[in-house]
């Protein structure tokens, strides 16, 4: 379970002269996340300046994190790549799988039934393997590895895409799929384009009901879900470091949701005192060694706009508190403006539930200011008009605020205290109610509020805000309620405004624990029996992609045109679903079920070309792929945003697509598809979108000339015998076009290449 302080060192002892090579390399100061890139570049690479945005390049990841949803399809892989152990420190943690009903005790337990099979095949594929098993309970991925493994200046790759977290320590830290994660796995480099830079210069001081989850909140108002796409966010100013460690994880965390290569804050005093009150002292003292190589250099932070790519700044003594929502996590509404907006857009304004927890806002202080306004309601008896649930991120953190009376209180209110585990964050919340589709409020201190993500109603409006505020709307049952303005009526019918919340950074009498729920793998693995049943429903052995017959496709047929929003909860659902990602086939019947077909402006109804019938996308899907005909997907902007989920790319990669096609990719979708050898394109044209018919039969003219920088030309055949030939962009470089050739990345290293 520690920390690996010898492999920490290592990274510190070479980072000095890596750095200061680069330096001098770009002939300029660098920033942090060039800094911890340039450190991380995979031995190997050329020694040169690399061009943001647009080289791809090698890198060296010090850690791989996996959860165990992805996990399973992640491990399962591994198996097929010839290794007896992995790489680099790599570990697995239970909290996908645990859905929320009733309470901790009961849902764990039922978890732990129902899902034995997959949790007894990752702790001893986890054993075999040499990687640290978390077991269900223990924890949140993310929570964990903030306090277990993150450290400044690190590099990290994760199969989830709120990896990113650890930019709380100073990390980068970043999603992948799981493909991603077996290259790493088995020692190879991972690749990624060398990201642009943005800087978020913070000025001032929070205060106040203004939290670190408003900051992230009011970035992603300003750049919306697809505008930190490639890039890296870089924190700085007298803000950030004002700011607590886990404040600056909730900002990282969130950063997915605006398509963020990842985030990351310079290595301060609030970096010290977490890694210390964790049991990192060691840490600390190997960080500060070498702490002017843990943060940008002087004149970059003097002069921003000098070294980034774009500049925003926020002034945090003037933020004001954001509730973001309803159904994407960029559409900020100040507190302030809260009913005016409400009310122009028919949002119900009474709110059924209030949640908090998730891998984004489930720390020590987050639970301290949210219990500091449920103890105001206690202690002026009023009733609250919402339900309310907490998730802790951790054992560790429900121990510890157990111990220290936090718990006691939220119970006091009726609160739900739910397993350490995402819950209703990924909609693994059986919420009573939910099947009857109601139109309906919540609010939670979640990252993403996609439509159905948390209780599967499509009529559920999500809101994003932080802990505190969750607590204020849930007592108070609106979502119009102001609780820097308002008052609430308690039981006796008096008026009380409630008081800003009170947070504590760090426990005073420490974290405590008893049992972790850490199992340290084997040290010889090589006896240990991973069995999987064949006629098992959630898990299933992998067979290997065919790969490319080296010919044009020709005769293909338009699976769906998607129309607008596609993510990968559009793609590959979770709640229910989760309990197949070991099983491609069964998953796979839940295949672009929640897309919107651009024809009929219905999900989950599509065209089948040989029988003329409307069926489910899986259904048409598996026809084609029965008959022979390759199918191919067209998608609007940033297809694939969300989740990282490689079964997004797998499904239909296993149901005969051969191709997708869409005006931009979300970054860790295109590589997921590239990864399990299909082609991601985009429009060359945008507006050729517009030129695809329902009926069309799709040929490729060029693709046995495949080759980077060069684009695709494909002739899309009418019901009325017109064409359109379109051109279609490509980011292949010749490592990725092998992968196609090869029929996906993982047949190249099962083969050796």
């Amino acid at each position: 379970m520690a920390f690996d302080i010898e492999m920490i060192e290592k990274v510190y002892a070479g980072m000095a002269e890596r750095v200061d090579k680069a330096r001098e390399l770009v002939g300029r100061p660098l920033t942090l996340s060039e800094k911890i890139l340039y450190s991380h570049l995979w031995e190997g690479m050329p020694n040169q300046a690399y061009t943001r945005g647009k080289d791809y390049v090698d890198f060296a990841p010090d850690r791989v994190a996996c959860q165990d949803a992805t996990a399973q399809m992640a491990l399962l892989q591994f198996m097929h790549a010839g290794k007896n152990k992995v790489a680099v420190p790599t570990t697995v943690h239970c909290d996908h799988l645990i859905q929320a009903k009733v309470g901790a005790a009961t849902d764990l337990k039922v978890a732990r039934t129902q899902s034995s099979e997959v949790f007894d095949f990752l702790s001893s594929v986890s054993n075999k393997y040499g990687i640290g098993f978390w077991k269900p309970g223990s924890g949140i991925i993310h929570q964990i590895v903030l306090e277990n493994y993150a450290f400044p200046g690190g590099m990290m790759i994760g199969t989830d895409s709120h990896t990113v977290n650890a930019g709380g320590l100073g990390m980068l830290a970043i999603g992948v799929g799981g493909a991603d994660a077996v290259d790493v796995m088995s020692g190879m480099s991972w690749e990624l384009k060398f990201p642009k830079l943005i800087g978020v210069k913070l000025t001032g001081k929070l205060n106040g009901w203004t939290a670190p989850k408003d900051v992230i909140l009011k970035v992603a108002d300003i750049l919306t879900v697809k505008g930190g796409t490639g890039a890296i966010v870089e924190y700085f100013g007298e803000g950030a470091q004002s700011m607590s460690c886990t404040g600056k994880g909730t900002i990282c965390n969130m950063g997915a949701e605006i398509g963020a290569t990842t985030s990351t804050f310079g290595y301060d005093d609030s970096m010290r005192r977490y890694l210390a009150a964790t049991g990192r002292q060691d840490v600390v003292d190997a960080a500060d060694k070498v702490a002017s190589y843990l943060t940008a250099d002087a004149e970059v932070y003097a002069n921003p706009e000098q070294y980034f790519d774009q500049l925003i700044e926020i002034n945090l003594s003037e933020l004001e508190p954001h509730i973001n929502g309803p159904f994407t996590p960029d559409r900020g509404t100040p507190v302030s403006k809260m009913k005016e907006e409400a009310e122009k857009n028919g949002w119900p304004l009474k709110v059924e539930w209030g949640l908090i927890g998730s891998c984004t806002n489930s720390s020590y202080e987050d639970m301290t200011r949210a219990v500091s306004i449920v103890e105001q309601a206690v202690e002026h008896h009023i009733t609250p008009k919402a339900e309310f649930g907490i998730n802790p991120g951790s054992e560790q953190i429900r121990f510890t605020i157990e111990r220290d009376g936090i718990i006691e209180t939220f119970e006091k209110l009726g609160t739900k205290v739910f397993t350490n585990a995402c819950g209703p964050c990924i909609g693994q919340w059986d919420r009573e109610g939910a099947d009857k589709e109601e139109k309906n409020t919540i609010v939670h201190s979640f990252n993403r509020n996609f439509s159905k993500r948390a209780d599967g109603n499509p009529n559920t409006h999500a809101f994003v805000t932080s802990p505190e505020m969750v607590a204020a709307l849930a007592i108070s049952g609106r979502l119009d309620f102001n609780p820097i303005t308002d008052t609430l009526l308690n039981d006796n019918g008096e008026e009380i405004k409630l008081n800003p919340p009170k947070g504590i950074e760090l426990p005073t009498k420490g974290f405590e624990v008893d049992d972790p729920g850490f199992q340290a793998p084997a040290a010889d693995g090589s006896s240990v029996q991973v069995v999987v049943s064949p006629t098992s429903d959630r898990l299933q052995l992998l067979e290997p992609f065919p790969a490319w017959d080296g010919k044009n496709i020709t005769g293909a047929k338009l699976l769906i045109k998607a129309f607008g929003k596609c993510t990968t909860d559009h793609i590959s659902m979770a709640g229910p679903w989760l309990r197949y990602r070991g099983h491609l086939d069964n998953i796979s019947n839940n295949m672009l079920i929640g897309a919107v077909n651009a024809f009929n402006q219905e999900t989950n109804k599509v065209k089948n070309e040989l029988t003329g019938a409307y069926d489910a996308v899986p259904a048409v899907a598996r026809a084609y792929k029965a008959a022979g005909v390759p199918t191919i997907v067209v998608g609007d902007h940033n297809y694939g945003e969300g989740s990282s989920r490689e079964h997004a790319a797998m499904e239909p990669r296993h149901l005969g697509v051969k191709a997708v096609l869409v005006k931009s990719f979300a970054r860790i979708h295109e590589t997921n598809l590239k990864k399990q050898g299909m082609l991601a394109l985009t429009f060359a044209n945008e507006a050729d979108y517009d030129k695809v018919q329902e009926d069309d039969t799709i040929n490729f003219l060029d693709l046995t000339d495949f080759a980077p920088g060069k684009p695709l030309t494909l002739e899309f055949v009418h019901a009325d015998g017109s064409k359109d030939v379109i051109s279609a962009n490509h980011s292949y470089n010749e490592g990725q076009i092998e992968w196609f050739k090869a029929g996906s990345a993982l047949n190249l290293i099962a083969a050796g290449k």
